[in-house]
C-alpha cells in the first residue's frame, strides 16, 4: 500500500533525535513555559526571518489570536471586513468569525488555486481592513500583483496563514511566514512541520502584537495572577516544541524530498496535473493536488490498486452547514465549487520512495482527464 501521509515513516527519519528530545523532556520535570518551547521560538524566528514567535496550541488558534489581538489593540473593530479565499480549509474562515469579523471571499486563480490577486480590488469596501493570504497546498499565494495591491491600501494590514508552507519562500528570497503583519503556523502531525500531537505559533515582527498574543494565548495574563484581557489557553508544550526542534534542523532537506516526488508526477502526469509547476514564488508540496472531473472514479482505481489519496476539500467554507444563515455565505463562487468536485491529493511526505512515486503514476494510467 502506498500511504497518502505515513507519518511513522515521517518521524523514523529522525527517530533516534525525536526520542533523545522527548526523553530529555520526560527527565526534566518541567512540561510547559520552559526552556524547549523558549529555544524552539528563537529558532522558528531565525528560520522564519521575523523578530518575534510565539508559541500556541495550534494552527486555528494562531489565526484567531493574531485578530484577536489586533482588536484588542484598537487596529480594528467588530464588524470589518477580511479579504480570504474562498478556496480554504474551514479554519482560515473560523478565525474571522470567531472574532465579530466579516468574510469576504475572494474566488481562486484557475491555474494556480491560489486567491486570484485581480479580483481584490472589487471585494474593497470601507471596512476592508485585512487579507488573509492562504499558502495552500504547501504553494507561495503571494504574487507582485498582490503585493502593488497592498501598498495601494495601506489600511489593510496582510496576515497569512502558513499552516500548509514551512520552508516555503517568495521570489527564491523571503519565507513565507514573514510577509505580513503577522503569520499563523500549524504544526499538525501531517504538516510539513509537524509535531508528536497538536501545536501552532505566531511570527511577526510587531512586539507589541506578539505580546499580546502571547498574553491572550496564556488566559490573558502577562504576570502570574494579573488578568488584563479576557484569555483562553493555548501553549505550545515542551514536548512537542522539543520535536519541532529536531524536525526543523532537517525541514529543508525534507522539503527537498518532497520536490523531488512532485517532479516525478509531473514528470508521469502530464495533463491530469491541472496545475504547473513554474509558479514564481515556490512550493514545498504539502500536498500534490490534481483536478479530473472523474475525480471520484479516480480515487476509487487508485484506491483498488492500494493507493491512499484525500479530497481537499470536498465542501467549501461557505456551503458548511455552520455558516448557512450568514449572508456573506449567500454568495456564487463557482470556481471555488468547481474546485471542490475536481481536487485529488495524490501520496506526499518526505518519507516516499520514488518506486511509491512511480507506481502512483502507473496507476493513474488511462484515466487521465
Amino acid at each position: 500500500m502506498v500511504k497518502f501521509n505515513d507519518l511513522k515513516a515521517v518521524n523514523a527519519l529522525h527517530g533516534e533525535e525525536i526520542t533523545e528530545a522527548v526523553a530529555r523532556v520526560a527527565a526534566s520535570g518541567w512540561y510547559l513555559h520552559g526552556s524547549e518551547t523558549a529555544a524552539f521560538e528563537a529558532e522558528y524566528t531565525d528560520y522564519i526571518g521575523t523578530k518575534h514567535c510565539v508559541g500556541v496550541g495550534n494552527g486555528l488558534d494562531a489565526l484567531t489570536l493574531i485578530l484577536r489581538a489586533m482588536l484588542e489593540l484598537g487596529r480594528i473593530e467588530p464588524g470589518d471586513e477580511v479579504l480570504v479565499p474562498a478556496n480554504t480549509f474551514i479554519a482560515t474562515v473560523l478565525a474571522i468569525t470567531e472574532n465579530g469579523l466579516k468574510p469576504v471571499l475572494v474566488e481562486p486563480d484557475p491555474l494556480t488555486l491560489q486567491i486570484d490577486g485581480g479580483r481584490l480590488e472589487a471585494a474593497v469596501t470601507p471596512r476592508t481592513r485585512v487579507l488573509m493570504l492562504v499558502h495552500l497546498y504547501g504553494r507561495c499565494a503571494m504574487t507582485p500583483q498582490i503585493e502593488a495591491f497592498l501598498r495601494e491600501h495601506p489600511e489593510i494590514s496582510l496576515v497569512e496563514d502558513n499552516a500548509q508552507a514551512h520552508g516555503c519562500k517568495y521570489q527564491q528570497a523571503r519565507r513565507t511566514g514573514s510577509l505580513g503583519l503577522a503569520a499563523g503556523h500549524s504544526f499538525y502531525p501531517g504538516k510539513n512541520l509537524g509535531a508528536l500531537g497538536d501545536g501552532g505559533a505566531v511570527t511577526t515582527d510587531d512586539a507589541e502584537l506578539a505580546d499580546m498574543v502571547r498574553s491572550l494565548g496564556n488566559y490573558g495574563s502577562s504576570r502570574k495572577y494579573v488578568f488584563d484581557h479576557v484569555g483562553r489557553n493555548s501553549r505550545l508544550d515542551e514536548i512537542q516544541a522539543a520535536v519541532l526542534r529536531v524536525k526543523l534542523r532537517h525541514i529543508d532537506a525534507d522539503n527537498a524530498r518532497r520536490a523531488e516526488i512532485a517532479y516525478l508526477y509531473y514528470e508521469g502526469l502530464g495533463g491530469l496535473c491541472g496545475i504547473p509547476d513554474d509558479c514564481a514564488g515556490g512550493n514545498v508540496y504539502h500536498l500534490f493536488p490534481v483536478l479530473s472531473e472523474r475525480r471520484d472514479a479516480l480515487q476509487e482505481q487508485l484506491r483498488k490498486r492500494g493507493v491512499e489519496t484525500m479530497i481537499h476539500y470536498p465542501i467549501p467554507p461557505h456551503l458548511q452547514a455552520c455558516y448557512r444563515s450568514e449572508p456573506w455565505a449567500r454568495v456564487s463562487l463557482p470556481i471555488t465549487e468547481r474546485l471542490a468536485l475536481q481536487e485529488l491529493s495524490l501520496p506526499m511526505h518526505a518519507a516516499m520512495s520514488e518506486e511509491e512515486a512511480c507506481f502512483v503514476v502507473d496507476c493513474l494510467g488511462g484515466l487521465r482527464s
